[in-house]
C-alpha cells in the first residue's frame, strides 16, 4: 500500500510538472506571437506593452532573430517570431510528453 501511495504521488507530481511545462511554453509562445503582431501592424515601439513583448522576444526568441531576411523587415521579424513561437509550442509539448512517459506505469489513472 505504501509503494502504491508513493507511485500515486509521483504520478501526480509528474503530471503537474508536465502541465506546468506545457503552460509555460505556451505563454512564452503567446507573448512572442503578440510581439509579431505588434511588429507586423507597426505598433508604437515606445509603448510599455510593446516593450514588454519585445523584451520577452529578445529573451526567449533570440535563436530565430534574423534567421530569415525577406526584403520587408516587418515581415521578416514576424516570420522569425512565428517560428520561435512554433518551436516553443512543439518543444513544450514534446518535453511534457516525455515527462508523462516516465510516470509510474501501475499508478496511471
Amino acid at each position: 500500500m505504501c509503494a502504491m501511495a508513493r507511485s500515486g504521488g509521483a504520478t501526480r507530481v509528474l503530471t503537474l510538472l508536465a502541465s506546468a511545462i506545457r503552460v509555460v511554453a505556451s505563454v512564452i509562445a503567446a507573448v512572442i506571437v503578440v510581439h509579431a503582431v505588434f511588429v507586423l501592424f507597426g505598433a508604437n515601439p515606445a509603448n510599455a506593452l510593446v516593450q514588454f513583448s519585445t523584451s520577452w522576444r529578445d529573451t526567449f526568441g533570440w535563436f530565430t532573430k534574423n534567421l530569415f531576411r525577406p526584403s520587408n523587415p516587418k515581415l521578416a521579424e514576424a516570420i522569425n517570431d512565428g517560428l520561435a513561437a512554433l518551436i516553443y509550442v512543439l518543444a513544450g509539448n514534446l518535453l511534457s510528453r516525455l515527462v508523462l512517459r516516465i510516470t509510474p506505469a501501475g499508478a496511471k489513472a
